[in-house]
């Protein structure tokens, strides 16, 4: 099925004094728009989805399945025309999606296969490494940070791209407040924050607004977060993805070309149930689990005794990594501790953990 525009490279824009926004004025003027397929709206019909305000700014998209694709382009530049009627509006970034239907749904005789093709970036990038979790709250995203950090540390070009649509992390993790530039091709620049190219969907959209989006919207988002930004030459992606084990992280598996994913949890043994359904999700997306983290695995004492507050390390764990305050103190900053302090406890934990995958992927290599 037709795959729908681009999130970031279609964005019409108009010169106004800015006024105050709201969503009841957006979604006033989108219902002036008439939906192709009947007598009704475009707000009537639900086709306008996932709408964000960010300052003058406005985004949204539109469900176009069943529509003939005759009329894409003129429904979308009807949607965002009127929104730019509205005051205060100076630019619109408009998507287009189309859902699949649910296998159940499907008409009879209709076997296309999901698409499993890799993004064209990836020429450009020699490794790929997940960072996962099988739920929330374990830290993931300040791992993934601060392995970044890490790998670049040993000289490595390294990018790193949040994959958590709904609860980005990056913008509060390395305070990035402003909005990504864009180039004469109307690609998005990657934010460079202490040598580290990044993005993320938080960077384009206000830290207090939810993004309501299905899973497909958000499958196309993180997809275009690929296409549509000018990465440069990498040696390393780190990928922070979305906690969980849902339909969303396995068809990110299928799109990305993962060379080994770490999966972050606590040493609990509550935690450890999550970490089997992870390590399950990438065995079917045939990506190698590179290795267990256990995160806030102890704590040490003055006098150097090693204290675990969730239970004892396993014994199968790639690394263990402390429970540091300057771990919390670092991250509030928008510093990674690695770079914050590289003599630390902490800081050397991360280094050894980036050197033990680094000597992972070279051996898969081999």
């Amino acid at each position: 099925m037709w795959a729908g525009r681009s999130l970031f490279s279609r964005r019409a824009t108009k010169e106004k004094h800015m006024t105050d926004l709201s969503e009841t004025d957006i979604r006033a003027a989108l219902s002036q728009v008439r939906d192709p397929s009947g007598d009704t709206d475009i707000i009537a019909s639900g086709r306008v989805q996932g709408l964000v305000l960010r300052e003058s700014n406005v985004g949204f998209s539109l469900d176009v399945a069943g529509l003939p694709e005759s009329t894409l382009a003129d429904l979308q530049s009807a949607a965002e025309n009127a929104t730019l009627g509205v005051a205060g509006v100076t630019s619109v970034t408009c998507v287009l999606t189309a859902h699949n239907e649910a296998p159940s749904m499907q008409k009879p005789g209709d076997t296309a296969p999901p698409n499993r093709d890799a993004p064209e970036i990836f020429a450009k990038i020699t490794r790929v490494i997940a960072v996962a979790s099988g739920k929330g709250g374990v830290g993931k995203s300040t791992v993934a940070v601060n392995l970044a950090a890490a790998l670049q540390a040993q000289g490595l070009r390294v990018g790193l791209l949040d994959a958590d649509i709904y609860g980005p992390s990056l913008p509060q993790l390395l305070n990035v407040t402003g909005r990504p530039a864009t180039t004469a091709e109307k690609k998005l620049v990657p934010v460079e924050c202490h040598g580290l190219h990044t993005m993320s969907i938080g960077y384009m959209v206000p830290p207090e607004q939810a993004m309501i989006w299905r899973g497909p919207m958000v499958q196309t988002a993180l997809i275009q977060m690929l296409d549509d930004v000018e990465w440069p030459e990498l040696d390393v992606l780190v990928l922070d993805m979305p906690p969980g084990t849902g339909d969303i992280q396995l068809t990110t598996a299928q799109r990305i070309p993962v060379n080994g994913a770490v999966v972050v949890s606590t040493p609990s043994a509550l935690a450890q149930a999550d970490v089997r359904r992870a390590r399950a999700m990438f065995e079917k997306t045939n990506v190698p689990v590179l290795g267990l983290v256990e995160n806030m695995a102890f704590m040490t004492a003055p006098d150097g005794t090693r204290m675990h507050p969730f239970g004892n390390p396993g014994k199968d764990a790639l690394m263990s990594l402390p429970l540091d305050a300057e771990i919390h103190a670092a991250a509030e900053t928008g510093v990674p501790v690695v770079i914050d302090a590289p003599q630390s406890a902490a800081s050397l934990a991360f280094v050894e953990l980036a050197q033990k995958l680094i000597g992972l992927l070279e051996g898969a290599k081999t």
